[in-house]
């Protein structure tokens, strides 16, 4: 029997499959630190005050990037190229969730429902991110070789999080209320999907990479339908939840700098 663990110490071990999944993360984090750092110069001015917390963001995500790379770098590899069917931050943009790349591509000041939409995507996708590196933190924090990034990466996708639900709810209090439910619920239910879709697409290449055999590349794409079907009756609710974090104006301050190797 496979365990999400035993999973991950599979892939963290092949040199092969290792380069695919940071290849895959640096990608996307690299995706989010460009979006964040678009979006921080054209905030409305209105709202100027919270352009350099989204600055902040998009510098975490781009120090995400070095780290996923600074580690394939010390493992003597390189990046690969992204499968288009494991990009999750693309296709959740063809989905129509967030701010539209051609949107942040022009020097037209955004709105504050830009800005809101833009808050809402953060915080359904940052509540993912944190869970994900919440179950690495605690299988593999105190690994010689990932441990140290895991455990600051994770820590940066709480600060994220919490930053979300602050100013989501600063807007709630300014009479945005139920514009932001409805814009939670649909980037919930959109990103549940597109999950769903790079779980798969992901399975389907490790499982090519690592020699899977097909009872148990089966089984892992029935465990991706099966969260798929929980999150789809219940579980998008608690990505559109909001309440005031124990981390108050967790992106108030400096980013805190890469490890070493990065």
């Amino acid at each position: 029997m496979f365990s999400a663990k035993s999973l991950f110490q599979e892939i963290l071990e092949d040199d092969e499959s290792f380069r695919l999944f940071c290849s895959v993360a640096a990608g996307g984090e690299s995706q989010g630190g460009w979006e964040n750092g678009r979006i921080s110069a054209l905030v409305p001015q209105s709202e100027r005050a919270m352009a350099p917390k989204i600055a902040r963001h998009g510098a975490d995500e781009d120090k995400h990037g070095r780290i996923f790379n600074a580690l394939l770098k010390k493992r003597g590899l390189t990046p690969v190229p992204v499968p288009p069917e494991t990009d999750y931050t693309m296709l959740l943009e063809r989905a129509g969730i967030g701010l539209a790349h051609e949107k942040l591509q022009r020097d037209e000041p955004l709105t504050v429902r830009d800005v809101i939409v833009y808050l809402s995507h953060s915080r359904v996708t940052e509540q993912r991110a944190s869970e994900q590196m919440d179950m690495l933190r605690r299988y593999f924090g105190d690994h010689p070789e990932v441990g140290r990034a895991v455990r600051m990466i994770s820590d940066d996708e709480d600060n994220h999080l919490a930053y979300a639900h602050e100013e989501l709810l600063r807007f709630a209090a300014a009479g945005h209320g139920r514009f932001i439910q409805r814009t939670l619920r649909e980037c919930a239910l959109a990103e549940i999907r597109v999950y769903r879709d790079v779980s798969l697409a992901v399975t389907a290449h490790m499982g090519r990479v690592l020699g899977w055999p097909r009872a148990k590349s089966a089984a892992l794409a029935a465990g991706v339908h099966a969260v798929y079907a929980y999150d789809r009756l219940a579980g998008w609710h608690r990505m559109v939840s909001l309440r005031m974090p124990a981390r108050r104006n967790a992106l108030g301050g400096p980013a805190t700098p890469a490890p070493e190797y990065a």
